[in-house]
This record gives C-alpha cells, structure tokens and sequence, in this order.
C-alpha cells in the first residue's frame, strides 16, 4: 500500500459554504453526519473537489448538540453521548479543536442484598475497586477473576484498535495479531455468556460484564450467531485500552470541529440538499438531489455515502439487505440536583458521574430479553445513566451551573423496535415509566421531585424508541449501528477497507460499513483513503 499519510497535510483549496457549482468533483459525499464529515476533510486536505450533501439544516447526524428544553440553558449530546473509537489519529491528522474527559468512575450499580442497600462501585483506584468487590461477594474471588478478565481484553484492545484504520486484515491475520487463543476463543469463537459464567460466580458481576455485549443489540449471553460478541468486541477496544470518554463541549463540539475542518481545507457542506438517486457506470456519477427549489444533479469521480446500508440501495435502486432493527430506549434529562441514593455509603457525585446500572443483574438481563423476545416489555427494564455535567460542565449555562443544575443520559436495553409497532406513544411511555421505576428503587428520593422544569413549567426530561430514531434520523428499524456489527476483519465481499459496494466509485462510509458503529470517524476515514489509494494506481 502506498503511504497516504502525506495527502492529509496539504491545503489547497479555498473555504466554500452553502451551494453546489455546475462541475464535476473528485468526490460527493451524500450525508454530513461525522463519518461523511471525516471523509470530507480527508479528501479536501489531499487536495480533492468535495461536496457534502445533506438533508437537514445542519450537520451532524446522530452526533450533535442541542438544547431540548425550552428556554433551558443546557446543550445536551441528544442521541450519542459518549467516545471510545474515535482514533487519536483522526483527530491529530485534521487538526481538530476537540478534547474528551476521562471519568474517574467507570460505573456504580446498586441492588439490594439481606434486606439492605448496596452496590458495586468500580473506580476511585486499585484499592478502593477491589474492597468495593470484596463487600459485596464476601471475599477476592470475584476481583481478581475481573482482573484477569479485563487484562485479557486490554491486550486485545491493544492489538485490535490499530487495525482499523489500517485496510482489513484477514480472519487469520487478526487471530496471529492477537496471539492470544484463549483471548481470540473467548471473544471470536464462543459465545460471551459462556467466558461470563465460567469466570464469575456473582450475578452482579456477570451482568455488569454482559452489559457491554447489549448495547443496542437485541441478544442474550449465549446467542450462537454471536453478535452479542461481536458487540462487546467494540466496546472493549476503543483507544487501544476500552475507555469510554465524554466529549468536552458536547458531542457537537466534535462534528462542528469537523465541518470547520473540511471547510477550510476547501470542502462545499450544501445543506437542506437531499440526494434522492445515485447513476454510476464505474467511473462517474451523476447524483440527483432535492432541494426547496427543486432537483438537480451533480457530478463525481466518487460518491461517498454517510448513509445506511438501505438508504445506499434505496439511491442505486439495488435490493435492500436484510431489515435492521434498534433496541433501546435514550432519555435525556435535567436535574436540578443529583438524588440522594438509598446506598447511603455512595456519594451520588461518583455513582452518577460514570456508568449507573439499573436491572442488570445477568438473571434480570436474560428476564427481560425473554420477554421482550416474547412480544412483551420487560417487567424490570434494564438501563444505564450517566451524568455529563459531572466531567465536564461546559454543556451547562453558568446559572445552571451555579444553582447545581445536572444532566442525566440513561440508555435501555432489550427494547427492540417491533414492541413499539402498535402505539409508539403509549408504547414509550410505559416503557419509560418503569424504566424510572427501577431507578427510584433504588434513590432515597423520588427522581421527578429532582427534574428541572422548563420554560412553559414542563419536566425536563424527553424519551426516543426506536422508531423514533428511524423517524428523525433516518436509522433503519432505529439500529444505532445502521446493521448488526461485523467482525473487524476481512470475509467475502468486503472489500480492502471494508467500504466498497458492486460499484468501484461508490463507496459506504457510514456506520454500517465494516468496522462502523459508534462514534469512530473509522468508516470515513477508511473510504477517503480507499478513494486516494485508488487515484494512486
């Protein structure tokens, strides 16, 4: 492979804003969400023509900021909150103004055991974390088989993250990277529930473990098609060591540093534009957009789409792939103070600053999965929370801030899209209501006596199904991934980067390419340098 890195260093082109010109360029690029936004800047940097099209008023996709409540000085991260797979290199190659925080906590999870209070809080230090284990499970067993467990996938992580912005290795490939065979049979070859078990004698722990294989995937522990694996995968290797960090400013403050950057490396963001068609014979292509005023069509060596796999088909006519769907619920909420929590042993400051489990335990995690599969919601939701606010409070208004004003970001899990199918209003709002009842089984107050209100004296607090993400953000069945994960590494048809389609110029950057999913900037990345590799040859 020709050493591309060069290309990322020049600026060639002035600034541009707002409108498509009559010509042909190098590159369009259909949807400005954080992918198609990396892509831009790439290829705008290496010199090459851009244009972005994109529907809405704004870019971003599901990585933005915005203020939900009326008159409510607070800028949440609405639909993606958190950052792991981003790579340093991303971000040092465009020159990005864009910081993260880590937390201090990695998570709390309460529940309550010979008729008290309780709770697992992982943080704080070595020995704070290991004498947290040893209260709850009665000895060390549990600590040091979490050690092992987790050293083993930090050296995976290790191994893994580089990867992916590199073209993708063979099955093989990965597995001698690896070299590891315990490691690659545990996370590649059986299924996540059996490690869990085998390793962890503690229903709480095996479920705060599991928990990381089901975000935004419908699956158990021991599913044989082992896209819970393939979940977890993802959320162990981010950065090389598995953290998950919060976006200083938001997480607009990363796609508005990224718009900044391919416009002044010389990028067109057209917005309001939706491309509606894609005609390609190979070489060029003609894209039919919408406008307020009407269609019109430009040209390009190479299309790029920031898009999902059904809305790639949908523009070049192909046959749709298989019906994706999402399963979670996200709610964001202002708090005019952290509540108090029954575990009176935990300062609420901690427990909320990282991951708050609720209902995942692993036995109440395989309940409600069975009862969702079952066409049932969960009687006992599992979710998780996070307060924003507490690692960085520049999302909050000084005012707010003063006061002791708080976000909460809470994330469900075994809701998938078909239990919404009859009544999506009703349907949420049930959901939510017992998703806040487990939560205040555990406070020492209830939750909405602590919500803030807004502007017109309504609680601040918003709730999206699934659908409702299909609705507003165009994600198929609501699939916070756009399809179930891939393996990060080669299988047939995918292709050197993982971005490629039956077309040699269009090319899929979004996140349902291979190796997508998550805030990453990856898929971008990996499709602004297949385009560069292929102008080489």
């Amino acid at each position: 492979m020709a050493d591309l890195d060069h290309h990322v260093l020049r600026r060639t082109m002035p600034a541009h804003e707002g409108r498509p010109g009559h010509r042909t360029y190098d590159a369009v690029i259909v949807g400005g969400g954080h992918n198609g936004l990396v892509a831009a800047a790439y290829l705008a940097r290496a010199g090459r023509s851009v244009l972005v099209l994109e529907r809405l008023d704004h870019t971003g996709g599901a990585a933005v900021s915005t203020r939900p409540f009326a008159g409510v000085d607070a800028r949440l991260s609405r639909y993606s909150y958190l950052v792991s797979l981003l790579p340093r290199k991303i971000v040092r190659d465009l020159g990005l103004d864009f910081r993260v925080r880590t937390r201090d906590v990695s998570s709390y999870t309460p529940v309550e055991r010979a008729g008290r209070p309780t709770g697992l809080l992982v943080g704080g230090g070595e020995r704070r974390t290991r004498e947290a284990f040893a209260r709850l499970t009665g000895g060390e067993r549990e600590y040091a088989a979490w050690r092992r467990f987790y050293g083993m996938t930090g050296e995976v992580a290790q191994r893994v993250f580089p990867t992916l912005t590199e073209p993708l290795p063979s099955r093989e490939e990965l597995r001698r990277r690896v070299d590891d065979e315990e490691a690659w049979r545990t996370l590649f070859e059986e299924p996540i529930g059996v490690a869990i078990e085998d390793r962890f004698a503690d229903d709480l722990v095996r479920g705060v473990v599991l928990t990381d294989a089901l975000i935004g995937t419908f699956t158990d522990a021991h599913d044989p098609s082992l896209k819970q694996n393939r979940c977890f995968l993802y959320h162990v290797i981010g950065g090389g060591t598995g953290a998950w960090d919060v976006p200083v400013g938001g997480m607009g403050a990363l796609t508005d540093a990224l718009a900044t950057a391919a416009r002044e490396a010389g990028a067109i963001i057209a917005t309001g534009h939706e491309a509606v068609r894609i005609d390609t014979d190979g070489r060029t292509a003609e894209i039919t957009y919408r406008t307020a005023d009407g269609e019109a069509v430009a040209a390009a060596r190479h299309v790029l789409v920031n898009a999902s796999p059904q809305e790639l088909a949908a523009l070049t006519g192909d046959a749709p792939p298989p019906p994706a769907e999402g399963a979670q619920l996200k709610v964001n909420m202002l708090l005019k103070r952290l509540p108090r929590l029954r575990d009176s042993s935990v300062n609420p400051r901690e427990a909320f600053s990282g991951t708050f489990h609720i209902a995942e335990g692993y036995d109440q995690l395989a309940a409600a999965h069975a009862q969702a599969a079952a066409g049932e919601l969960p009687a006992a939701p599992p979710s998780e929370i996070y307060c924003h606010s507490l690692t960085d409070p520049t999302i909050l208004g000084p005012g707010l801030v003063a006061q002791g004003y708080h976000t909460l970001t809470l994330f469900g899990l075994h809701t998938p899209a078909r239990l919404f199918a009859r009544d999506n209003d009703a349907v949420r709002e049930e959901l939510l209501k017992s998703t806040l009842a487990q939560l205040d089984a555990h406070l020492a107050e209830p939750l909405a006596d602590c919500l803030a209100t807004d502007a017109d004296g309504r609680p601040c607090i918003e709730a999206r199904s699934p659908l409702d993400l299909e609705r507003d953000l165009r994600l198929p069945g609501g699939n916070i991934f756009h399809r179930e994960l891939a393996w990060p590494y080669a299988q047939e048809g995918t292709g050197r980067w993982g971005v490629e389609t039956r077309q040699a110029n269009v090319l899929l950057c979004g996140a349902g390419a291979v190796r997508g999913g998550g805030v990453s900037g990856v898929p971008g990345h990996n499709a602004a340098m297949a385009v560069l590799e292929a102008g080489e040859e």
